[in-house]
Formats: C-alpha cells, structure tokens, sequence
C-alpha cells in the first residue's frame, strides 16, 4: 500500500505530468493530487475525466447560489 502511494505521489512531482498550472496524466487514478510544491495545497487531475465533472458541478453552485440570492 505504502509503495503504490510512493508510486503515486512520484507521478505526481514529474515536471512532465504538468502543462504550465494544470496536472494531466491518464495514468493518474486520482482526482485532487498534490502541485508541485505540496505547501501550495491540491489541484485537480485534469486528465481524468471526473475532473471536468467537478468543475461543472462547483460552477452550477455558484450560479445557482447568484440567482437565489
């Protein structure tokens, strides 16, 4: 258990799994991984598509948050 998040979190520091501020790799099962610097928090895997479902759903929030206020 302990070596597949290793594994993991390794792909996660690979500068080749980051275009600019986005996290892309398919291999990557997880939805929120850790940037770069991991003192700046969690980002979305923007390679699974879970990721795009998310967005849209906190999106819908916030709309729906402005029109019943």
């Amino acid at each position: 258990m302990k070596n597949n998040k290793e594994f993991l979190d390794n792909m996660s520091r690979d500068p080749s799994n980051w275009k600019g501020p986005l996290y892309l790799n398919r291999k990557d099962p997880r939805l929120l991984v850790p940037k770069l610097h991991p003192s700046l928090g969690w980002t979305l895997n923007f390679a699974n598509p879970a990721a795009y479902i998310a967005m849209a759903a906190l999106l819908g929030v916030i709309v729906l948050i402005s029109i019943l206020k």
